[in-house]
């Protein structure tokens, strides 16, 4: 989200004419991340030992490189030295060096560096998060004294969403540094934001310049944000108030961040052509060292196995030193399988829509009205529309006329016409560009088969509107059959309320987890369609390179808008319970999700029927009631190892995720019909196997003298049996195991049903819900 294809192809032609001045990528180098086997070390603090893994990880390379001069000495070749989140290094490096750095003692993997891509004034409110004193703001005081780290594309510092007024002092705790550079320097950070670095290593030996030449072009080769994206996600999770925001007027509210009080700490790691792992690990690896509590990263790629997944294995490692780290789905939706960031110590977010709509209603010449959405924020008469305006469709012309390609659209056929352009190849917002550019006076944008009824809209920059696929075929129709087709488009402005919300978006990634079926992802769903939040001065609201309007806010669509609303909630409940571990985190928000909508029926899946597990997780998150759950789900770190055993992985693999050594054989003898206890439960039966048996462990953080009683909703064709079937604690902390057995005598389609723990006597307030899925596998 926030990079526009054009924008983009345009600067990857201009880097491949410029002249490639000494890169090693010219003599057929790329980028490798190796890992290194553990060796004795200091305190993670001591600074001579930072060093010293320096000379460490430079020994592998002068071992492995060859000398060519005092100017090309393997010291040269590194990039990045890991430390915290990741022991060992990121360097250039040639086939053969890389084939011959694996045959080296102590070396335990080396992998080519991976590119994964970026996957509010009303959500806060959509939310429940208000100013009631037992709410979740109030509870958690509105996340004051946590650290929310943002692994993006950088920040807009003078943005009015990082003012400072009103923030407490800056955590003595943080050890983190307000990184200098391109119009950028140590006076941009403040109490709210805390503190900002860039890597671009990683960016820059896959497109290697002059940080003075191209770069520059469309880049601040410093912690500031040039394309938006990271700037939306810090104010999503915890920006300031700013009365009065918009869209330039469109959307008009208070703006506010889920953990308003909780300090941020950029770290820009992504950059025009994406981002890339070995950025991505350095990031993590002093966001950690820093300080930060929360790790928000709305970026990944394809679901791949773990123990390749840099973010996975970067995440494991934070998560031992306790940060709560969040991360997006993807955007791969509504394809089975396709959800991204899936390792089981991580919180996965998919994305949800709101009851905000911005109605743009297309009133045909034969008097039929189809409904569509925009935020064109220009002067136009709401009440009419504007003028009625000649139809025109290339739907006998090229393919990049369909589209409305840049450059495609001959003025001679489509000045002065509103334009019908089809959704997909391109921008959504470059395609008002291409019309507005050929002299088109306006456009409706229609979703193709594949896009359905989904609604993402943006600040065009001529009269425009989004139409469904339903739509859009009765428009097609309309313009095929009558000889001269009119229309125009009448704006309905901001209605809230009106619309069934949530639904889980048609893009958001579904699950089961290609990788680990045995644990349910997505987590949970929270807001990420249509999501006003900050945005950076240089850009327009539309995000392209000539749009010449300025706003301090837009709109943007995707999991990376859901994921920040979870971080900042992880922050709001680090705040309220600041000894609790990221597992108990990740249980509380999920075993309080909410499986219904605002007129309390099922949450939908888009137009496309009820949300199954696979879409919702456990379903939309619930602040106010995430931060009193009754009752956690905690994992102990080591647990984890002995979940990745149950799946199968080889000694080398584990040690590639924990960096630590494992003997599985032993492992899964001490744990004897082990579990992980995962506030969801996902059984995925294999050939003849017609019975599991899951065991599960909480723990009290509610009321002591407390009973719970078990509710089970079966999935279809499946036995379950819950013993015992109440658990009372006389004490706060009190730990109570329960098992679960599932029977099924036949395979069937996947299904799904629940287990809810409910309060019982005069405080009987909680209820703890886990979902049950179920699928079959064939071996």
């Amino acid at each position: 989200m926030g990079l526009r294809w054009l924008f983009v192809f345009f600067h990857l032609l201009l880097f491949c004419l410029l002249p490639v001045l000494g890169s090693a990528d010219a003599q057929g180098m790329q980028t490798y991340i190796v890992q290194l086997r553990p060796r004795e070390a200091g305190s993670s603090g001591d600074q001579a030992m930072l060093a010293s893994k320096m000379h460490w990880h430079l020994s592998f390379l002068e071992k492995s490189v060859p000398w060519e001069g005092e100017e090309k000495r393997p010291s040269s070749r590194l990039l990045y030295s890991y430390h915290t989140v990741f022991d060992g290094f990121a360097a250039q490096l040639s086939e053969e060096e890389a084939a011959a750095l694996r045959e080296l003692p102590g070396v335990a993997s080396v992998r080519a560096d991976r590119r994964v891509e970026l996957h509010t004034t009303y959500s806060y409110k959509f939310l429940g998060l208000n100013f009631c004193p037992t709410g979740a703001w109030a509870r958690s005081g509105f996340g004051g004294g946590t650290i929310i780290g943002v692994l993006d594309t950088g920040v807009w510092p003078e943005n009015p969403s990082f003012d400072d007024r009103g923030m407490p002092p800056v955590p003595a705790r943080w050890q983190g540094v307000c990184q200098g550079g391109e119009h950028f320097n140590a006076t941009n950070c403040n109490r709210k934001l805390i503190g900002a670095r860039f890597y671009s290593k990683g960016h820059r030996a896959n497109y290697p310049t002059n940080p003075s030449d191209a770069v520059s072009l469309m880049e601040y080769v410093s912690p500031r944000d040039a394309h938006g994206h990271g700037t939306h996600t810090a104010s999503t999770a915890a920006g300031a108030s700013v009365a009065g925001a918009s869209v330039l007027g469109v959307g008009a509210g208070e703006a506010r961040g889920v953990a308003p009080a909780a300090h941020v700490a950029a770290y820009k790691v992504c950059w025009f052509n994406g981002c890339y792992s070995s950025d991505i690990l350095a990031g993590m690896d002093d966001a950690v060292r820093d300080g930060v509590d929360v790790l928000s990263l709305s970026l990944g790629g394809f679901p791949i196995p773990l123990f390749e997944d840099s973010i996975a294995i970067g995440s494991f490692r934070a998560t031992l030193r306790g940060v709560s780290v969040v991360c997006a789905a993807g955007n791969n939706g509504p394809s089975p399988s396709s959800v991204a960031n899936e390792a089981p110590w991580v919180i996965t977010v998919g994305a949800a829509t709101l009851d905000r709509r911005f109605p743009a209603y297309v009133r045909l010449g034969n008097g039929r009205i189809l409904y569509g959405e925009s935020m064109y924020p220009g002067k136009v008469d709401l009440k009419n529309g504007g003028k009625e305006l000649e139809l025109v469709y290339a739907a006998g012309g090229t393919r990049e006329e369909m589209y409305c390609i840049k450059g495609a659209l001959p003025a001679a056929a489509f000045a002065g016409k509103m334009v019908v352009c089809d959704r997909g190849i391109t921008g959504r917002a470059d395609k008002g560009e291409a019309v507005k550019e050929a002299g088109g006076a306006a456009m409706i944008l229609a979703n193709s088969e594949i896009n359905q009824q989904e609604d993402s809209v943006d600040a065009h920059v001529l009269p425009s509107t989004l139409i469904g696929y339903r739509e859009a075929v009765e428009l097609k129709n309309y313009i095929s059959s009558t000889q001269r087709p009119v229309a125009k488009i009448v704006f309905g402005g901001t209605r809230i309320g009106r619309a069934r919300a949530p639904a889980v978006a048609l893009f958001s990634a579904r699950g089961p987890s290609l990788t680990n079926p045995s644990v349910l992802k997505p987590d949970v769903i929270a807001p990420g369609v249509n999501i006003i939040a900050a945005w950076p001065g240089n850009l327009g609201p539309s995000g392209l390179e000539d749009d010449g309007r300025r706003s301090n806010f837009t709109v943007l669509s995707g999991t990376s808008m859901a994921c920040p609303h979870v971080s900042g909630i992880a922050a709001l409940i680090r705040s309220a319970h600041p000894s609790w571990s990221p597992a108990m985190i990740r249980s509380a928000i999920m075993t309080t999700a909410d499986v219904t909508d605002r007129q309390g029926k099922p949450i939908m899946d888009g137009d496309g029927g009820k949300a199954d597990a696979y879409a919702m997780g456990a379903g939309h998150v619930n602040p106010a009631r995430a931060v009193d759950p009754g009752l956690v789900y905690d994992i102990d770190p080591a647990d984890y190892v002995t979940h990745l055993c149950t799946l199968g992985y080889t000694h080398m693999e584990i040690f590639k995720i924990s960096h630590a050594g494992v003997n599985c054989t032993a492992v899964l003898q001490r744990n004897a019909g082990f579990s992980l206890n995962y506030p969801s439960m996902s059984v995925a039966f294999k050939t003849n196997a017609t019975s599991a048996v899951l065991q599960r462990t909480v723990t009290n953080v509610g009321t002591p003298n407390s009973t719970y009683t078990a509710h089970v909703a079966a999935p279809h064709g499946v036995k379950v049996r819950v013993s015992p079937t109440a658990l009372t604690f006389s004490e706060f902390g009190e730990k109570k195991s329960f098992r679960v057995t599932l029977d099924a005598p036949a395979p069937r389609d996947n299904a799904e049903g629940y287990l809810v723990w409910k309060q019982s006597g005069g405080q009987g307030k909680h209820r703890v819900r886990s979902p049950i899925a179920v699928t079959w596998v064939v071996d």
